[in-house]
C-alpha cells in the first residue's frame, strides 16, 4: 500500500506543472499580442544586458570555437585571452572570470563570416 504523503506530493507537482504550463502558454499569447508580429527570441535577446548572469560551457565554448573555424590563439584574440587559457577552458580545467566571460557573450554574438574577417583570414 502506497504512503498517502507520497500519493499528495505526486498530485501537487502534476497539478503544479499544469498550472505553469496553461500560465506559460497564456504569457506566450500576451507577448503575441503585444509585439506587434516581431519576434520573440530577438525582444527577448535585445532585454539582456551585462547584468544578466551567465552560465559557462566548456562544451559549448569548443562546439562555438570549432562552429567558428578559429584557431584557439585567434579565438582568444577576440576574448583578450591567450589560446592556452581557450585550451583550459575548452578542458574544464579552469574557468573564465565574470570579466571574461562577459567578453565570451560578445564573441558568441559574431557569426562565422564577421570572426574570420576580424582575425585577417
Amino acid at each position: 500500500m502506497t504512503n498517502i504523503a507520497s500519493v499528495l506530493k505526486l498530485k501537487i507537482s502534476r497539478v503544479a506543472r499544469k498550472e505553469v504550463r496553461s500560465e506559460a502558454a497564456d504569457l506566450q499569447k500576451q507577448l503575441k499580442r503585444t509585439s506587434g508580429g516581431a519576434p520573440v527570441k530577438a525582444r527577448v535577446s535585445e532585454t539582456l544586458d551585462a547584468a544578466t548572469p551567465r552560465q559557462f560551457s566548456a562544451t559549448r565554448l569548443a562546439a562555438h570555437r570549432s562552429k567558428l573555424g578559429l584557431p584557439a590563439t585567434a579565438y582568444g584574440k577576440h576574448v583578450g585571452m591567450s589560446g592556452a587559457a581557450i585550451y583550459l577552458w575548452e578542458q574544464g580545467k579552469s574557468r573564465p572570470s565574470a570579466e571574461q566571460l562577459q567578453r565570451l557573450v560578445g564573441v558568441c554574438s559574431l557569426g562565422k563570416r564577421a570572426a574570420l574577417e576580424e582575425t585577417g583570414r
